[in-house]
Order: structure tokens, then sequence, then C-alpha cells
């Protein structure tokens, strides 16, 4: 039997058991190396650069996002 989601009070789905789509996803911390046209970005990865959406954030040459099926979903540290 698959996991079953789990409703939260934020009416997001938590997700219970072995694994399920919602919650075994993860998201990687990478360094913007570039800003792009089009919300689009150039980051440093454990492979090598690879270019991602920047559109949901804030972010500038030199800061930390958590990327996410190629997509920034948050900044974790400011360039200094």
């Amino acid at each position: 039997m698959s996991p079953q989601p789990v409703p939260t009070t934020r009416g997001v789905p938590e997700c219970h058991d072995d694994v399920c789509i919602t919650c075994s996803d993860t998201a990687v911390a990478v360094r913007v190396r570039k800003l792009m046209a089009d919300g689009l970005a150039v980051v440093d990865t454990d492979a090598g650069p690879e270019e991602v959406s920047v559109a949901l954030v804030d972010a500038e040459p030199g800061d930390v996002v958590l990327v996410h099926a190629k997509e920034a979903i948050a900044v974790v540290e400011k360039r200094r």
C-alpha cells in the first residue's frame, strides 16, 4: 500500500511511512554564479555549472540558493 499524505493545519500535505512524491524530493544548496535574462541564473553545482530559474527569489551573484527541480525556492545565504 502506498503512503497517504496526511493534511496539516496549513493545508500542505505531510507524508508518513515509506516514500511519497510530495516529501521524498530534496532541494540542493548552490551558489549563484551569474544572473541571466528572463529570471534565469547560472549556478555552481557538484556536477559543474547549471542553468536554473531564480524567478521566485531575490538572488544575486554570490548568494546561496536552495534549488528544487531547476527552480530556486529560497535564498539561504546572502553574498557578503
